[in-house]
């Protein structure tokens, strides 16, 4: 399945590594990863916490890593909260020589990134 929508107001986003150019290794050379139509992708890490919810202990967050369709602009730095511009989810899977599955797993991705609130960025106290 690739490019599964999903609602991501319930959670808050930090910023825990700034966005960088995504890449790839290719015969041992490190080259930018681009989309289809040979555009570039982005990476980020993130850290997602869901939003509290009354009467319900806080839930514990995880990074994760998300690839972004184009370069989210200056900003977007360490400690940043920001919003997901159209994200998806992704599934891929690995397997053997033998034909077994060997690893499987989601990956994360969206158009860009926005400042968390009101535009302003926000930053972690």
């Amino acid at each position: 399945m690739q490019d599964i929508p999903f609602i991501s107001s319930g959670y808050r986003f930090m910023v825990t590594e700034a966005p960088t150019m995504k890449m790839r290794e290719v015969k041992g050379e490190l080259l930018p990863a681009t989309d289809r139509e040979g555009r570039p992708a982005f990476v980020v890490m993130l850290f997602a916490k869901p939003r509290q919810v009354e009467g319900r202990r806080p839930g514990k967050g995880e990074e994760i890593k998300v690839t972004l369709a184009a370069d989210p602009g200056e900003g977007f730095d360490e400690g940043t909260y920001v919003e997901l511009i159209d994200p998806v989810l992704n599934t891929w899977q690995t397997t053997g020589e033998d034909g077994r599955i060997t690893g499987s797993g989601l990956w994360f991705k969206a158009l860009g990134l926005k400042p968390a609130g009101s535009g302003a960025a926000q930053r972690a106290a």
